[in-house]
């Protein structure tokens, strides 16, 4: 035991500090205490990079330490987002029989024969603006949400904790599947870590409960299946991360090059048979309508921590005396236009036959959507870090550490964002980006050698 505790005396005291800090995060802090939340999220980064730099410690250490700090969140109501309520909302109606695609919270709340537990607490929870609005979750997350006021027993606590759980378990799967595939490719699978202990996966996935971390479950476990050359396999699985969050279908032309054009096709179909599967217990005449108008909304209606768009906001207000309302319309109906553009040139114009070039177009992709976006919540770099482990790129972890200060916009009663501080996250990310694109592609040096050989 002292043979141990001499080994390992220096992780187990940053463990026992974690163990403390996340605590008092959990059960501890309100959003509107920013000063409180940097502190803490700074001291957890602090420990974290202390945790992942050192490959000696053993797998079983980091493994159970990481566990430990999830289930510190088991019994804790999320603090930084009041989603929960609506996923609960979401899935009690489910549960009895209702679409919840097909009814806002706003008409149901008015039927005085509704059947939903906890109606008025999960209808105040969720705040006026998801109330007004039909369900954006896809059916695989619907499902999960069902499952869990199934086994909750009517309570938000008991369909929380199942939550948590399920999230939890994805974590695992990733870290399982992430160092297999990372081995793959001939990387130290100790970088599945980097993904594994960060703070931001652990505060917002299993803390604030978002399904990202599901979602990147099946991305990940999909990708190594298409390593090992099982691509029929893989569609479904890939199915599934679509199910769970929109995002990946991002990537479906990307594997036109890497799969080749009869494997794309039975692999695109596939991918799709998989989703119809899943959406046709809700499917009605009305259901594409509602559940694009409520997904459009996120392109055209919404701004928060946005990086491209805040600078053309403050020249089209300033120069041009745009309205900000009409402007974050125009622009968000831009964005898609640009990203599938973007998406376009990556897949005929780089080497995506091999799986690195691939995973690394992913990356660039997802980061220019998320640079072009006018709405960036702090759980969506989450994708961006699963990426980055298996890539040369680390400006996903420098943007993991800096997206904290976008919670300032919490501590004001209007929900006003801090300019100077966004513009500190973005210096940060962007800078480091830049210094990465030459470090990489070592263009400091060609245009040196460009120079002395003219």
């Amino acid at each position: 035991m002292y043979s141990y505790w001499k080994l390992h005396k220096y992780p187990i005291i940053i463990a026992l500090g974690c163990v403390l800090f996340y605590y008092t995060f959990a059960y501890h802090l309100i959003r509107e205490d920013f000063v409180k939340l940097l502190s803490l999220y700074s001291a957890l980064f602090f420990f974290y990079y202390k945790l992942i730099q050192f490959e000696k410690w053993n797998f079983k250490f980091l493994l159970v330490t990481g566990i430990l700090f999830r289930l510190i969140f088991l019994f804790s109501d999320p603090n930084l987002s009041q989603d929960f309520y609506r996923f609960i909302w979401d899935g009690e109606l489910i549960k009895n029989g209702i679409n919840p695609y097909l009814y806002t919270p706003n008409t149901l709340i008015e039927q005085s024969d509704l059947v939903v537990a906890n109606a008025q607490q999960l209808y105040e929870g969720m705040g006026s603006l998801s109330a007004r609005h039909f369900s954006n979750y896809p059916p695989l997350n619907q499902l999960i949400f069902t499952i869990s006021t199934f086994i909750g027993g009517g309570t938000i606590l008991g369909s929380l904790v199942v939550m948590r759980l399920v999230i939890i378990l994805a974590d695992i799967g990733i870290l399982i599947f992430g160092r297999k595939l990372l081995l793959h490719l001939g990387r130290s699978n100790h970088l599945a870590f980097w993904y594994f202990l960060n703070p931001l996966v652990i505060i917002e996935l299993s803390g604030n409960l978002h399904f990202e971390g599901v979602m990147l479950f099946f991305f990940v476990w999909a990708m190594y299946l298409i390593s090992i050359q099982k691509w029929k396999l893989a569609a479904p699985v890939y199915a599934l991360s679509i199910l769970v969050k929109l995002v990946p279908i991002l990537f479906l032309p990307l594997f036109l090059k890497h799969l080749g054009l009869k494997k794309s096709a039975l692999f695109y179909s596939l991918v799709g048979f998989t989703c119809l599967i899943f959406l046709l217990p809700f499917y009605s005449s009305e259901f594409i309508t509602n559940y694009a108008q409520t997904v459009g909304l996120w392109f055209s209606n919404f701004e928060f921590n946005a990086s491209v768009y805040n600078l053309v906001k403050k020249v089209g207000v300033v120069y041009f005396e745009a309205k900000p309302w009409e402007l974050v319309k125009a622009y968000g109906s831009l964005v898609p236009k640009l990203v599938i553009s973007i998406a376009l040139l990556l897949t005929f114009l780089r080497k995506n036959q091999d799986l690195k070039k691939l995973l690394g177009s992913m990356l660039l992709l997802l980061s220019s959507y998320y640079f072009l976006s006018s709405t960036v919540h702090p759980w969506y770099i989450i994708f961006l870090l699963v990426l980055a482990i298996f890539s040369d790129y680390r400006f996903a972890m420098v943007w993991s550490a800096t997206v904290v200060l976008s919670y300032f916009t919490y501590a004001n009663p209007d929900f006003k964002e801090n300019l100077w501080l966004i513009n500190l996250e973005y210096c940060l990310v962007f800078g480091y980006f830049i210094y990465e694109i030459f470090k990489n592609h070592n263009i400091k040096a060609r245009f040196s050698k460009k120079i002395n050989l003219g």
